[in-house]
């Protein structure tokens, strides 16, 4: 007769000994945030202050990274208890990061959509004193201004980027990477007074014009474009390269027709991306391009307002009833962060679809 043993139902799973439970970290964080809470509200009863977020986020965290390794050490072990310690440190890192860019992008929506009307976008500020007025002009300054500077900087830095990396050799190829490493750290403000001494020469003291403000921001461009577009260049497989030169086809036209398609989409990313960081540029158009309350679509005369300069403007300079001024800043910034932010989707969206697929 054969006696069958029933499993021990009961008895923990070798896979999972030795491992915390999943609900304990967040149960332990818990307690934590608790502890802490209960000492922010000593400090503010003792202190007679308010009773402070901060306080109980620092204390929380502090006690929950060290509950946590001494809890994992005891259960799991030296290393997981390391990893946990790591891990907590890392993600409590992210979490500060975070809370500017949170801060800001409330600030900025909470102060900015006072404005955030029909009114403001269709009118300018011409013979505006006060409530009122809107940001048009602005907003066709700072799109002309960028693309005339998209327009100078891009073709240069395709091309330099396409001479370094398929031509470049030598003392020349070393001379323009150092040039373009010094162009990267450059202050804005320098690139706006190049570009007024280079226009002063020409027409004189004074000068005030987009094209001017365009010229500043693609020497900001430049570099950025450069640098993008040589990544991606080296990206492609040099296989590809081969084939071609192998089937009779030159260089130039290899460059053009296989090498070009295939980091068109990095390329794109990376001017889109060249541009979104510049949009914002105040120092530089202050001094070259100026600034003005009527509407200006000609970049070769006159001064041209762009969006990042009416909201130091209408900021630094208000009139009489000022919180109509500071609402036209707030709303013109908000404007400045969306217009950043399609960009940015742009460039992702671009780098999504248009990239070179992979397999058959």
């Amino acid at each position: 007769m054969t006696t069958t043993i029933a499993p021990n139902r009961t008895a923990q799973n070798p896979l999972t000994a030795g491992q915390l439970a999943p609900w304990a970290p967040w149960a332990l964080l818990g307690v934590s945030v608790l502890i802490g809470a209960a000492i922010a509200g000593l400090i503010a009863g003792a202190s007679d202050s308010d009773f402070s977020v901060v306080i109980v986020a620092l204390f929380g965290f502090v006690l929950y990274l060290v509950s946590v390794t001494v809890v994992s050490q005891l259960i799991e072990g030296g290393r997981k208890a390391a990893d946990r310690l790591v891990t907590g440190l890392v993600v409590g890192a992210f979490l500060l990061a975070l809370i500017p860019l949170i801060s800001l992008i409330v600030t900025v929506v909470v102060n900015g959509a006072a404005r955030f009307d029909l009114q403001f976008f269709t009118w300018t500020m011409r013979n505006v004193v006060g409530e009122g007025g809107g940001v048009l002009h602005a907003i066709v300054g700072t799109v002309l201004v960028t693309l005339w500077a998209a327009i100078i900087s891009v073709p240069v830095g395709i091309f330099t980027a396409i001479y370094l990396v398929e031509y470049g050799r030598g003392a020349l190829s070393k001379a323009i990477t150092f040039f373009v490493d010094v162009m990267t750290g450059i202050p804005s403000i320098v690139a706006g007074l190049f570009a007024y001494a280079l226009f002063a020469l020409f027409a004189g003291e004074g000068v005030r014009s987009g094209l001017g403000g365009a010229v500043a921001l693609s020497l900001l461009m430049i570099p950025t474009v450069v640098r993008s577009t040589e990544e991606m260049l080296k990206l492609v497989p040099n296989d590809l390269r081969e084939a071609s030169l192998a089937l009779g086809v030159p260089k130039w036209l290899t460059i053009w027709k296989v090498v070009l398609p295939t980091a068109l989409a990095g390329i794109v990313t990376g001017v889109t991306l060249a541009v979104a960081r510049v949009i914002g540029e105040t120092a530089p158009l202050l001094i070259i391009a100026g600034f003005t309350t009527n509407m200006n679509y000609n970049v070769f005369d006159g001064r041209m307002m762009t969006l990042p300069v009416f909201a130091y403007n209408q900021y630094i300079s208000p009139g009489v009833q000022e919180q109509a001024y500071f609402d036209r800043a707030w709303s013109a910034a908000l404007v400045l962060i969306l217009i950043v932010m399609i960009l940015n989707i742009g460039a992702r969206v671009i780098a999504h679809f248009f990239a070179p697929k992979s397999g058959r």
